[in-house]
């Protein structure tokens, strides 16, 4: 199997390749050649979250990484639970917060370290990554105190909460933290211009966990299995997404491409909107970024959004059938929350912003 940098289709390289240089020539983004169905995903959905999980990567990266140690990546990535918990009815969270850094991205980013842990040629590695809150936390916990590896996080200063930046900029050793006087989609730039500087990247082996590496991306696929896995059996999954970077969107289209029954995905943003709005007018106009109750999804420029539209030109999927954006407002969003308290689920904002997206549009 074969990744190909999308910006730069001559750059076609393997799996552990695509990991161990993070982003591709012209910062193009690699991202898989093929995506063939999976065998018999019915009975896939029937086994255990771990075994399932490294049968559907080993579909993704092929035969770069033996059977035996991806398996293991896996099982040492995916060590905390994930809860499929009902709201109302026919309504259902899937918890993904039950990690050491309490955010979804606990997944990717074990799973990328233990890649980067086992690809590594003995040289040193550093790893730069931008974080909107999450992101930072997810990463630092999952490298912290590996041999041969520096961790430097860029976050926006002021528009993370405190306890996000105690979980990221208290740990000392191997990681350190700079804020930057800008926003989120300025502290992603600096991690995307850094890699133009070949110098650069070769004297200090510059990598990036932020969801531009397509390990973290992967990895997030699996638990859209598990949340289907746990559904009544016959009916296709309506998911709503609260999206920034687009990254948790891109990881279910992909479950959807290689045969996961998804009938709609919902891309929920806040007043970031740049997608929604690009949907209603077919226009690429990217805004200043605001602050929102939704601090981790405070990006007007996704990142992941190019794999999105990829997956529709070259990989043929129904983006006009499978794909809807909308945006929800601070207001909303609170109204959601105290909605949701009330029927008895205590939810964080972004959470909450999803399930208004939902209910509102389903």
């Amino acid at each position: 199997m074969k990744y190909i940098n999308i910006s730069h289709p001559e750059q076609s390289v393997s799996f552990p390749h695509a990991v161990v240089t993070g982003l591709g020539k012209g910062q193009g983004l690699f991202f898989t050649e093929n995506l063939e169905p999976l065998d018999d995903v019915r009975a896939l959905l029937e086994i255990d979250f771990v075994s399932r999980s490294a049968i559907i990567l080993q579909h993704l990266v092929g035969d770069a990484v033996a059977t035996e140690d991806l398996r293991s990546f896996v099982k040492n990535a995916f060590d905390f639970p994930l809860e499929l918990v009902e709201v109302a009815e026919g309504v259902h969270a899937l918890e993904l917060f039950h990690g050491p850094s309490l955010a979804f991205k606990d997944f990717g980013a074990r799973f990328m370290a233990q890649c980067l842990a086992n690809f590594s040629t003995g040289h040193k590695t550093t790893i730069l990554t931008a974080t909107s809150g999450d992101t930072g936390a997810a990463v630092a916990l999952a490298f912290y105190d590996q041999p041969g590896i520096d961790v430097v996080v860029l976050y926006p200063k002021g528009m993370v909460t405190p306890l996000q930046e105690k979980l990221f900029c208290t740990l000392g050793g191997n990681v350190r933290t700079i804020a930057i006087e800008d926003d989120f989609d300025s502290c992603q730039q600096l991690v995307k211009q850094s890699f133009d500087d070949i110098e650069l990247v070769e004297k200090i082996g510059l990598n990036s966990a932020n969801s531009i590496n397509v390990a973290r991306l992967l990895a997030q696929v699996c638990y859209y299995f598990e949340a289907v896995a746990r559904l009544p059996a016959g009916k296709e999954a309506v998911f709503s997404v609260p999206s920034g970077n687009f990254g948790n969107v891109t990881a279910g289209l992909l479950a959807h491409a290689i045969g996961l029954p998804i009938k709609r995905m919902i891309a929920a943003t806040n007043e970031n909107d740049t997608v929604p709005r690009f949907f209603n007018s077919g226009k690429w106009d990217p805004r200043p970024t605001i602050a929102t109750l939704t601090n981790a999804m405070d990006i007007s420029l996704p990142n992941n959004f190019p794999r999105v539209l990829e997956m529709g030109d070259k990989h043929g999927l129904d983006l006009r059938e499978l794909l809807v954006s909308f945006a929800i407002s601070d207001d909303q969003t609170r109204e959601a929350v105290r909605s949701l308290d009330t029927i008895g689920y205590l939810a964080d904002p972004h959470s909450a912003l999803a399930w208004k997206a939902l209910t509102d549009h389903k």
